[in-house]
């Protein structure tokens, strides 16, 4: 979808953020995308990320914007980084209303016998550990915000079965890791939702899907056309904002669809000629 341009103030005061908010290579991707988002919408973000310059890449873009950002940077697979991060964003913000837990990584792919087992757990660190670690840091402040929300990056590899031995299973400890926290901390006004992308091209995608690939996963999906990170950033907005205040424990795909279709029916549509 283009970049959003028309905002509405719905996160006016608030104050976010947002993990793994730079974007790998030329472009936009969902953790950027979701850092201007809120920024556009109103929040003050505190933009973590393990590399320096893409933290700084995306504050300077929401600079040129007109909103308030900080980078932050270190590694959210270190209890104590994560700690750190947290601490200091707190004290930038003035305070804590949502968190997203942005970071993953494809890892683990293939048969088992195969895998190492650092692959094995390189996709359980960042793709599980790393948001139990910064939630974990981030729930005192949060339930002293406005906004109470934290809403975790899964993937529809955490829904459906895709061949990815460490991806798919870690995402979808993360979705129940989503549950756990809404039952958990519900009481304290505390809201947890988990967005499943699937079939979305950012620059980080893209070094991994070629051409016919991307034609594949665009035929399958029921609206036919590929989402980007601007999708997953609105959708993210949204779950974090106010018009999901009884919203808790949910997993969104935004994925065009393509987790509602059945497997002939997908090929039907591969087979189908191009349109």
């Amino acid at each position: 979808m283009p970049e959003p341009e028309q905002t509405h103030g719905r996160l006016k005061g608030w104050r976010a953020i947002v993990t793994g908010g730079g974007s790998a290579g030329d472009g936009v991707g969902t953790g950027r995308a979701i850092c201007v988002l809120f920024a556009r919408e109103g929040a003050r973000v505190a933009v973590l990320d393990q590399d320096a310059g893409r933290a700084e890449a995306t504050c300077a873009q929401i600079a040129a914007g007109g909103g308030e950002a900080r980078p932050v940077v270190g590694d959210v697979t270190s209890a104590e980084d994560c700690a750190r991060m947290t601490e200091e964003s707190v004290a930038w913000l003035g305070g804590l209303d949502v968190l997203v837990n942005n970071v993953g990584v494809g890892s683990g792919a293939g048969r088992l016998e195969d895998m190492a087992e650092a692959a094995w757990l390189r996709g359980v660190d960042l793709n599980l550990n790393s948001a139990f670690l910064m939630t974990r840091a981030a729930i005192p402040p949060l339930l002293q915000g406005r906004g109470r929300a934290v809403v975790n990056i899964a993937s529809v590899a955490g829904l459906r079965a895709h061949g990815t031995g460490s991806y798919g299973p870690s995402k979808a400890a993360l979705v129940q890791f989503t549950r756990e926290l809404a039952v958990i901390y519900g009481r304290d006004g505390l809201r947890a939702n988990a967005i499943a992308p699937g079939h979305i091209m950012t620059p980080l995608v893209e070094r991994f899907v070629g051409p016919a690939a991307r034609e594949a996963r665009r035929r399958i999906a029921p609206l036919g056309i590929e989402g980007d990170a601007w999708d997953v950033a609105q959708a993210a907005l949204f779950l974090a904002g106010p018009e999901a205040r009884f919203i808790s424990g949910a997993c969104l795909p935004v994925d065009g669809g393509v987790t509602q279709v059945a497997a002939l029916a997908a090929y039907e549509r591969l087979m189908e000629a191009p349109r």
